[in-house]
């Protein structure tokens, strides 16, 4: 999925908005690398047997509440009736999979039973295997990343604190790193010190480039100054960092909009992926965030971090397909290359089976 680019350009000139001090690019302080453990030695290439066991591993409590409720419901159960269908739909709520889909997946299986399409609780289990495989896969986009044909791919990253958003940059540009590409990091959430250090340590462990300036610089001028410098320099991935408070939602809302338009004035087409990145933890409230970004900021993609720590990973079904959106990756535990390429079939694979 992250391949080489083709023919790269450089950006074209633009006006400029109000002038900022000059981007830093510049490794991490040694003071603030006390802030992410050591790196993790990378391990050998697994076999894909051995990647899928390592995803049910980290889905092992979503796999463990929602088949052990699952069970439960068919426990003895020798036919399909009323009362499993009523059990059946508040398990799979609780699950986090979502009133609508739980509702459309009942409503499916209450005409297949009424026309003895479903016989017994086995039957009704892999249709519930195949239906939620089959709404993964009816988003309309496609989960692999698309990348241009010329110039430096753009990534703008949002989300809010606390979600994993900066170790999931550091691995996503791991991860393009690995497959050949020069990556630059954009640290354009000024507010936090802490993020700008943060991300300049993830940029001396994974050895790629950080443009950063001081905190309190505006993020729009931040993120143009980072594009003028990867002009001419061969970057072909740029990952953009922004704020992630809620506690001043409007200004933060339309500063994203404003780092939108800087990034397309500068660089045509761009960014070329707006990615959310939601902690699966949170259930519900990673659906109402999902929500307020997408009206700000017209996302194209999600990052779900932290589904190795949460029995409700019915969210990914549920927030896919309120927002008609794919799950770009899953995190699914603290390694470099637990950050996965989400494959709808192996998530679904890694979920009911044994």
């Amino acid at each position: 999925m992250l391949g080489w680019f083709k023919k790269k350009i450089g950006l074209g000139a633009d006006s400029k908005p109000e002038p900022q001090p000059q981007a830093e690019v510049s490794p991490a302080p040694e003071a603030a690398l006390s802030e992410l453990p050591p790196p993790v030695p990378e391990p050998a290439p697994e076999t894909q047997a051995g990647l899928l066991q390592r995803l049910k591993s980290g889905l092992a409590k979503t796999r463990s509440a929602l088949l052990d409720k699952v069970d439960r419901v068919f426990h003895g159960k020798k036919v399909i009736d009323a009362d499993l269908l009523d059990e059946l739909e508040e398990a799979l709520v609780t699950s986090d999979l979502g009133v609508r889909t739980v509702h459309e997946l009942l409503d499916e299986a209450r005409a297949q039973v009424s026309r003895q399409e479903l016989a017994d609780p086995e039957a009704l289990r892999r249709f519930l295997k195949a239906r939620m495989l089959d709404f993964l896969r009816q988003v309309e986009r496609p989960a692999e990343l698309v990348l241009p044909d010329s110039g430096p791919f753009v990534i703008l990253v949002l989300g809010v604190n606390g979600v994993g958003k900066t170790t999931t940059i550091g691995k996503l540009a791991h991860k393009f790193k690995q497959a050949g590409n020069k990556v630059l990091l954009v640290a354009a959430d000024t507010f936090r010190a802490a993020a700008i250090d943060q991300l300049k340590v993830w940029g001396e462990r994974i050895g790629v480039e950080v443009s950063a300036q001081q905190q309190g610089a505006d993020p729009s001028s931040v993120a143009f100054d980072a594009l003028e410098y990867a002009k001419n320099r061969n970057f072909n991935v740029i990952i953009i960092d922004t704020a992630g408070r809620l506690h001043t939602k409007v200004n933060l809302m339309e500063e994203l909009r404003k780092i939108k338009r800087v990034i397309a004035k500068k660089c045509p087409g761009a960014p070329h992926e707006v990615m959310l990145v939601l902690d699966a933890t949170t259930g519900q409230n990673a659906v109402s965030q999902a929500r307020q970004f997408h009206q700000a900021a017209g996302l194209t993609g999600l990052a779900l971090t932290k589904l190795d720590g949460t029995a409700k990973g019915g969210i990914v079904v549920n927030i896919s397909r309120e927002f008609n959106l794919p799950i770009r990756f899953i995190g699914v535990g603290e390694k470099m290359d637990d950050l996965r390429d989400f494959d709808p079939a192996e998530f679904v694979e890694a979920i009911f089976s044994a």
